[in-house]
């Protein structure tokens, strides 16, 4: 099931053609959304978003990868910056293999690790290629969450660009 899906408000309208969908989301529209990779694979999906109550942004996605019917799953704190909204195919996508994220560091889902601390913050920022506590940060290939004028399109000539962070055109 897509955010379209789950907009019970049909908030979810775009005024704009600046960015990939909406220009706000609720976030437990975002709760179960698939996230894959750039090679198509299924990398698991969106079980929590964690805010960062200081700075009033979205510091990271839970991703939910592995596992049968919820069992055996292992999660993944994944900096927002590492997302990037795939509005063609209703869904995330996070720039890692499937072996990458296997050996990212995760955690059980009885016992979360203090995503507040300063260490764990540095370890995922590093280990997924991302800049600490900026908005709109960018990614390790380039791409910039929160900020621009680019959206993933499935054109494969497609050829993204980058903004200054803060220029507010509506990508989440």
């Amino acid at each position: 099931m897509s955010y379209l899906d789950r907009d019970t408000y049909g908030i979810y309208r775009s005024d704009d053609e600046a960015g990939p969908g909406p220009r706000l989301m609720g976030a437990d529209t975002l709760i179960g959304e698939d996230v894959y990779n750039r090679q198509d694979e299924d990398l698991g999906d969106i079980k929590e978003i964690m805010l960062d109550m200081r700075s009033g942004q979205v510091a990271y996605a839970v991703l939910s990868f592995g596992g049968w019917l919820g069992m055996g799953d292992k999660l993944f704190a994944v900096p927002w910056q590492a997302l990037q909204l795939d509005t063609d195919n209703k869904r995330f996508l996070l720039d890692v293999s499937k072996e990458h994220l296997k050996n990212a560091p995760g955690f059980d889902k009885d016992d979360w690790p203090d995503m507040a601390s300063a260490d764990f913050n540095t370890q995922m920022h590093s280990f997924y290629g991302t800049q600490q506590n900026i908005a709109g940060g960018v990614t390790s290939t380039g791409s910039v969450m929160g900020t621009g004028t680019g959206s993933l399109q499935s054109d494969p000539g497609y050829s993204r660009s980058s903004s200054t962070p803060g220029s507010g055109s509506g990508n989440i």
